[in-house]
């Protein structure tokens, strides 16, 4: 996998000043589109568009400051159509603009060439089953938040105390299958999973009861599912969980993400401080290569 990887990373490489598909970089990984952006997301810790990006402006400041180029042959080289677009995010990442960087003196800031690497931990074993499950339906209250990767989502936080004990103890009393109980269910994020885009959040149960007038449903299809167990310091263990399982279970088996929602069930302890939490991530075989 880890391979397979380096060589779409040098594909990226060799297409700075060209149009890139996507597609193309999943099939050099072996890999589906929607999984190989979030491989990438999680190993890079940034969205995979941003990182083209960045190498893009990294490459166009060093022919800016050659000055073999104009400004705008450089600016239509690396796929900005107009002088002021280039010179917009040219300034957004280096802080200075082109002009200003050619006239010399100027300090730019430099993405370098990302490649993966095995690092070798096992210090700790995790646990995993992945299942099949009929299509089912996701009943409660939805609303939508920004992407929050460390720390608490204030947003979500405050959806949820809004919500009302009493309407709470409704919807949990609906619960009727796996995953039993109430559930953090995300769905519809942006694909490139950057801090602040938007996701549809909801608080619910998954049921096969009828949907009463206040709440919303989320149908979902059927599929199989790993399931992972985690416990530890509430809420770094939520997000260290998601971080490990395509950082650490993706790249040793032969699974691959699948369009789907992420469902999350999580019993804190009565101080708020540790949870035991259950990630439901959809996946699907990877074809034999």
């Amino acid at each position: 996998m880890l391979e397979r990887l380096n060589q779409a990373m040098d594909h990226i490489e060799a297409r700075l000043d060209q149009p890139i598909d996507v597609a193309d970089l999943a099939r050099t990984a072996v890999t589906s589109e929607y999984h190989f952006r979030r491989l990438f997301s999680a190993l890079a810790g940034m969205p995979l568009s941003e990182y083209i990006r960045r190498r893009r402006l990294t490459v166009a400041g060093a022919e800016v400051i050659a000055g073999e180029r104009t400004l705008l042959e450089v600016a239509v080289r690396y796929g900005y159509s107009s002088g002021e677009a280039f010179a917009r995010a040219f300034r957004g990442m280096h802080g200075v603009g082109p002009g200003e960087a050619r006239r010399g003196g100027a300090t730019l800031r430099s993405q370098p060439r990302m490649s993966f690497r095995l690092i070798v931990e096992g210090s700790s074993s995790m646990r995993y089953k992945v299942v099949e499950k009929e299509a089912f339906r996701v009943v409660g209250r939805k609303a939508r938040v920004p992407l929050v990767h460390e720390g608490m989502n204030p947003d979500i936080a405050a959806f949820i105390r809004g919500i009302g004990r009493e309407t709470l103890q409704r919807i949990e009393s609906m619960s009727d299958q796996e995953p039993q109980g109430i559930i953090s269910v995300s769905d519809n994020l942006d694909e490139s999973r950057a801090e602040g885009t938007e996701l549809d959040y909801y608080h619910g149960v998954v049921t096969g009861a009828a949907v009463p007038d206040d709440m919303d449903a989320l149908t979902v299809p059927a599929g199989s599912w790993a399931v992972f167990e985690s416990a530890g310091p509430f809420p770094q263990t939520l997000q260290y969980m998601w971080r490990d399982v395509f950082t650490q279970w993706f790249p040793s088996n032969p699974y691959q993400s699948r369009p789907g929602p992420e469902i999350l069930r999580t019993r804190l302890s009565d101080d708020g401080t540790r949870a035991d939490a259950e990630l439901w991530i959809p996946v699907e075989r990877t074809a034999a290569v």
